[in-house]
């Protein structure tokens, strides 16, 4: 109930509106409630941070798995990336973009953020054992992948894609990195090194 609210306050207002007396008058409840469970704003920040991936990672996980795990993927991104960025923006705000949110407590759920991307790398790995990651690192594609459905989200938040068109352009993007992604990588100039 607690982060519902400031969740809510999130939406409304940004971070800005988000304090531990605005989010116990927003839960009919103490500050002291919200101080004993969260700490304090920075608490708040980070439980709402550490909700974001709990949601990207069960998003992932609960999707079926076809016998055609780059659709899976596009289905993945579609279905929990974008979903979670349109229907929840003050989380995807705080999660993933990271906006206004302190180094120390973007830290704070980083374990869990961690956990969700391991999620997410899990469905490359069966991309992997069926061919169509040659010779690519999991971890790589996995972070192109995140890339690419982030900037589609910012962009799409923007307002720059026709509401009509949205999901379709999500689908093609998504579908023409997995399909690079399953063709031979260039060969890398001598001494560049791989995303570690």
């Amino acid at each position: 109930m607690l982060l519902d609210a400031a969740e809510e306050l999130v939406d409304s207002g940004g971070l800005a509106a988000l304090s531990v007396r605005a989010v116990a008058e927003r839960s009919a409840t103490t500050t002291r409630a919200v101080y004993s469970l969260f700490g304090s704003k920075a608490g708040l920040v980070a439980a709402l941070g550490a909700r974001t991936f709990e949601l990207l990672g069960a998003g992932v996980e609960a999707l079926p798995k076809t016998d055609r795990p780059a659709a899976d993927l596009v289905d993945a991104g579609v279905g929990v990336f974008r979903q979670l960025a349109i229907t929840r923006p003050a989380l995807f705000q705080i999660g993933v973009q990271q906006t206004s949110v302190d180094v120390a407590v973007a830290s704070q759920f980083r374990p869990v953020a961690r956990t969700a991307f391991q999620i997410l790398e899990s469905r490359f790995h069966r991309l992997q054992v069926d061919g169509q990651l040659p010779d690519r690192e999991v971890n790589e594609a996995a972070t192109q992948f995140h890339a690419l459905c982030e900037g589609l989200a910012t962009v799409e938040q923007r307002g720059m894609f026709p509401p009509e068109s949205a999901e379709r352009l999500w689908r093609e993007a998504l579908a023409a990195l997995l399909d690079g992604l399953a063709q031979p990588p260039p060969r890398r100039p001598a001494g560049q090194q791989r995303i570690a």
